[in-house]
């Protein structure tokens, strides 16, 4: 018999950061390692990840990362975990493998694995599953152990229409299911949402008749991890004459990816180049991504890319989820395309572009598999709930649905799940892009007083000798004051601070530490009198 632990260090009660994980005995199993992520108010913050330290404390025990697809929210992480986990044991289906390569880890850091295929290790044999998801290649995994499986099915919907690499095996499953299942731990994003996912999430038809009722040329906004859309919109062009254009760096290595290993169709001579972006029919696909939505065709519309300038004739089609999060941009955005007279189209808001297990396919995968536990995961809290609440609407009684948080641990011990409460400290790592490194929340607040109130450089050279001013004072402001509009502030910034140091510099010893400390609590006053503002004063003085 077996002493199984389950936990999160994220993904309970949040969209994104999914990393999980199974103890079997004395055997540590990760799954996923995600990210999540961050609002603009977090300046400089492109994106979260755990804190791994209790993979740290424990790496002795650790036998596998095991991804189940190739979305941020589930692999985005990789890099962080084995920056910290140098010598961490990967493994992934192929397509995962060539996004990670994407973006910029070693594939030799990881074990290329094949649905079907048991992987054994540390002495417990996993098994991942193929499922329907919105990219190619997704699994989800069976821990085989003494006491029954633990099944964790990463995101998944149900559609037996989906085929080859976005194929699922409802069969093996069922087979899962015959030969007990122990505890299903199933995400629960749209838990909430009735009815099968399928057919809501296929948007070919819908593209067929834009691209056929354009006149001009279309642009698409979409995300790239979204493979499934990519093919359904090359999948609509029948007009041999239509080039498609690929914006970004990112898009253009993703697609050129997809086709050289056979995960993209597209009909001979259909991809375009940057010479083609002009022609009347060319349908320009234009990267997005969830951190800033709609940046890039913001950009467009007001007329700072450097490729695309719009015309009348052109129509948009935003190809991706609308959070509500975002809704005030994409009205300010139609609004500003309709007043340019351009034609903009989100996708039906009765449909689901998020490739994410509905109700009822929920419900199928708790009949296919008959747990005797449920563990809902992923998502926010009340989906959780909605995912629990199908679990009880099938039988599966009240004391073995497992609703938990981060850090909080569930023992299993002989099949019996145990009521002791235990828990990890968890916490959050703040990663900045640009360099790569975890930012704290000092450097957070600097940013963010930056963000909102500016900053005032005030500068002055003085002889060495004489101690007068040779240069200045010269004020520089950035997010606080237009200068050219702010003349006369400028003037009394000058003149305020001029009076310090000429007051200060008149006996033999000059403290300049104390005349800094003196312009800025005195600039900090004058600031807040005229604007109500605080900005961050730097105050720099030499001699020469």
């Amino acid at each position: 018999m077996s002493k199984i632990r389950l936990m999160a260090l994220g993904g309970l009660d949040e969209n994104g950061k999914n990393t999980y994980i199974i103890e079997v005995d004395d055997s540590m199993f990760i799954f996923d390692a995600g990210i999540k992520f961050v609002s603009e108010e977090m300046y400089g913050i492109d994106y979260i990840v755990p804190d791994y330290d209790y993979l740290i404390k424990n790496k002795r025990k650790i036998k596998g990362l095991f991804l189940t697809h190739a979305h941020p929210e589930n692999v985005g992480g990789v890099f962080d975990i084995l920056k910290v986990l140098p010598k961490l044991k990967v493994f992934a289906t192929k397509y995962t493998i060539e996004y990670l390569k994407l973006e910029g880890i070693d594939p030799r850091r990881i074990t290329e694995i094949t649905a079907h295929h048991k992987i054994n290790c540390g002495g417990v044999s996993i098994f991942p599953i193929n499922v329907n998801h919105s990219v190619p290649d997704a699994v989800m995994y069976v821990v085989n152990t003494k006491d029954g499986a633990i099944v964790y099915t990463g995101d998944f919907l149900i559609d037996p229409s989906m085929n080859g690499n976005y194929s699922m095996d409802l069969g093996k499953i069922a087979y899962v299911g015959k030969q007990g299942v122990l505890c299903l731990l199933s995400e629960s994003v749209f838990s909430e949402h009735t009815g099968h996912t399928s057919p809501g999430h296929k948007f070919e038809k819908f593209y067929k008749e834009l691209v056929n009722k354009s006149q001009g040329r279309l642009l698409i906004s979409l995300f790239p991890d979204h493979l499934y859309t990519i093919q359904e919109i090359m999948d609509s062009l029948d007009n041999p004459h239509r080039k498609v254009v690929i914006m970004g760096h990112k898009l253009q290595n993703l697609v050129s990816m997809a086709i050289e290993n056979g995960y993209l169709t597209v009909k001979p001579n259909m991809i375009g180049s940057l010479e083609d972006i002009n022609d009347a029919k060319s349908v320009i696909l234009i990267a997005d991504d969830k951190k800033n939505q709609y940046h890039n065709v913001r950009k467009i519309v007001d007329g700072y890319d450097k490729f695309i300038t719009l015309k009348e004739k052109d129509t948009i089609l935003f190809a991706e989820p609308n959070y509500d999060y975002n809704e005030k941009r994409i009205v300010d955005l139609q609004n500003d395309l309709a007043l340019s007279n351009i034609e903009s189209y989100t996708l039906p808001k009765d449909r689901n572009i998020l490739h994410h297990a509905s109700s009822e396919d929920l419900m199928m995968m708790y009949d296919l598999l008959k747990p005797k536990y449920s563990m809902p995961v992923e998502g926010e809290y009340r989906y959780m709930v909605g995912n629990a609440n199908i679990a009880s609407d099938l039988g599966i009684k009240s004391e073995n649905i497992i609703l938990k948080q981060n850090g909080e641990i569930v023992t299993i011990e002989d099949g019996v799940l145990s009521q002791k409460v235990e828990t990890i400290k968890i916490g959050e790592t703040l990663i900045d892009g640009s360099i790569g490194e975890d930012v704290g929340e000092l450097v957070i607040k600097d940013r963010e007083v930056l963000g909102e109130n500016g900053i005032v450089l005030v500068s002055a050279s003085l002889s060495k000798k004489t101690k007068e001013i040779l240069i200045g004072p010269e004020v520089t402001t950035r997010g606080f004051i237009y200068v050219k509009d702010s003349i006369e502030m400028v003037d009394e910034i000058k003149k305020i601070s001029e009076g310090i140091i000429t007051k200060n510099t008149t006996r033999e010893f000059v403290d300049y530490n104390a005349i800094k400390q003196e312009i800025r609590e005195t600039l900090s006053k004058y600031f807040y009198n005229e604007t109500e503002s605080k900005p961050m004063i730097i105050a720099v003085i030499q001699e020469i």
